[in-house]
Formats: C-alpha cells, structure tokens, sequence
C-alpha cells in the first residue's frame, strides 16, 4: 500500500517546503486538482453535495497543475505526481500534450494524467470549450496525445480533430500513465478500456472491490485482461490500519488522504486552507502513526 497526500486547498507557496516533507517522510504521491477560473455564480450543481453547492468560494486556490507540478518535481527526487481531477475536455490536446509532456520528460517521468469529465458547464462555456459530448472528446484527445508524445511525425484523421502529418518535439521516453476519475458506468468502461489506473470517489471498501470486479471482466472484451491498474482512492469507511489493509486487499494500490485533517488541522474550514504549521504537521504525523506501520 502506497500513500497519495492531496493538496488540494493547500496554498500554492507551500508546496515547494511540503513536497520534499511528504518524500522524506515516505509518502509516495502528490495530488493535485484543478479548476481554471471560478465564477461566482454558476448555474451547475455540484455533484457531491446535496444542495450543489460548492464547497469552496473564491479564495479557494487553485494553481496550473502542470507549472506546480514541474516546481515540486524539480526539489524531489522520488516523489511522483497525479490530480484528482483534471478536467481534460475543457482544453485542447495539443496545448495539454505539450504542458504534460515536457512535464514528464523532465521530472523523469513520475507524472500521470488523472483524468476527469468535469461537472461545472459553466466553466467550459467562459473558456470557450462545448461540455456535449465531453466524453467522447477526451478519449479522442488521449489517443491525439498519446500521438505525439512519441515525437514522431504523425497524423489523425477523427470526429473531433483532424491534422496533416506533423510533429511534437521532444517525445516523451517512457508512458505516462492514464489514471481515470468517476463512477459511472461509462467512466468504469473508460477505465477498462484505456485506463493505467483509477481514481473513484466517495465510494466503501466493499464498493471499490465491485467496482474492479467489473472493470477486469471487461478489460477482456477490450483485450487487455491482466493490464495493471494503479488504484487511487479515499474509502468511506476506511479511516485506520484494519481499514486499509481491507482496502489494499480489495485492490487499492494508493490511499488519497488529506492528513492534516486527522489531526484538526484546518480550523478556518477545508476552501480556507489550513496554516503551514499544520500542514506540516499532518504530513508527519500521519507518517509516522499510518505509513511506518503499513510498511
């Protein structure tokens, strides 16, 4: 079992103290989410809460994934780096290819792409991208990507995106996993069919297990029965050692936790953010009373 420390909320001129922190203290991955611009009234209704209300306003940060990732990897040495989520169909594959390639290329290759739909149409229409048919798009755009990051010359002919033979220089030289957010059945069969790993939310033990259960019945139909999966969540009833040794053994392969938060460490609320202190409190002493231990 393996440990992702989200930090989501956490203040951006943190990360570069907190990412060797998390490292040194054996945490395995760094997750970061992502919204571009955050408008003050929105017509979507959030998904994960019963009223649709957001649980974040406006002073909620929110940095480029990409540019804060390349910061952190570049004072850590093992640590690797995923979000939960980023929303893929809100951008364009060629600007995405570009910004998480060179990103991988550089740190080594310990970036993936956790990749989400997105909830929030508003967002997609103020950056000029259609939310219909986002589905569709992305997994377009991940077989565009996965073009040219080869860096070869090459050329696609689909419904959504249509070019000539060209070329993105410098390929990447090693994969970058595919790591795919949601619940559904259509994201469970985005998983199957062209997923490295998955990122499911808000579900238990016994949910996660079934969910796997159907992915690898149908990664045979796809042709990819065995394809490993690297397994990102956090359990709604796994909060302790039993608890996630339950969950490794219903294949979780990685614990996404907010630490800090065991340990009352966001007294102004979690869209507020929580002090340094704190932050670097929980990242050790979660360490120290779970990570140790599971080892």
């Amino acid at each position: 079992m393996k440990f992702c420390c989200s930090f989501s909320f956490v203040n951006p001129d943190d990360y570069l103290e907190l990412a060797p922190l998390a490292e040194a203290h054996g945490w395995s991955t760094i997750a970061l989410s992502d919204h571009v611009v955050n408008p003050d009234v929105i017509e979507a209704r959030y998904p994960y809460n019963e009223d649709g209300s957001r649980m974040w306003d406006h002073r909620a940060p929110w940095p480029d994934v990409w540019v804060a990732t390349g910061m952190m990897a570049a004072v850590t040495k093992q640590l690797e780096f995923i979000q939960s989520v980023y929303v893929l169909p809100m951008r364009d594959p060629f600007t995405v290819a570009k910004a998480l390639g060179t990103c991988a290329r550089m740190s080594k290759h310990r970036v993936g792409l956790g990749l989400g739909l997105g909830w929030m149409r508003d967002e997609f229409e103020i950056l000029g991208n259609p939310f219909a048919q986002r589905g569709a798009r992305a997994d377009e755009m991940v077989e565009v990507m996965q073009k040219l990051w080869t860096g070869e010359v090459v050329e696609h002919h689909g419904r959504f995106y249509d070019f000539p033979p060209l070329s993105m220089s410098p390929g990447v030289e090693g994969p970058i996993p595919i790591v795919v957010g949601g619940i559904s059945r259509p994201a469970l069969e985005r998983v199957a069919r062209i997923g490295d790993g998955w990122a499911p939310a808000y579900l238990t033990v016994d949910e996660i297990r079934e969910g796997l259960d159907w992915i690898r019945e149908r990664q045979k139909h796809h042709g990819r029965e065995g394809h490993p999966l690297e397994v990102y969540c956090a359990p709604t009833d796994a909060f302790d050692l039993d608890g996630y040794r339950r969950a490794e053994d219903a294949g979780v392969t990685q614990i996404l936790t907010t630490p800090w938060l065991f340990y009352g460490g966001a007294p102004q609320g979690v869209a507020h953010g929580a002090t340094r202190e704190a932050l670097r409190e929980g990242i050790t002493r979660f360490a120290e009373d779970v990570i140790s231990r599971m080892r």
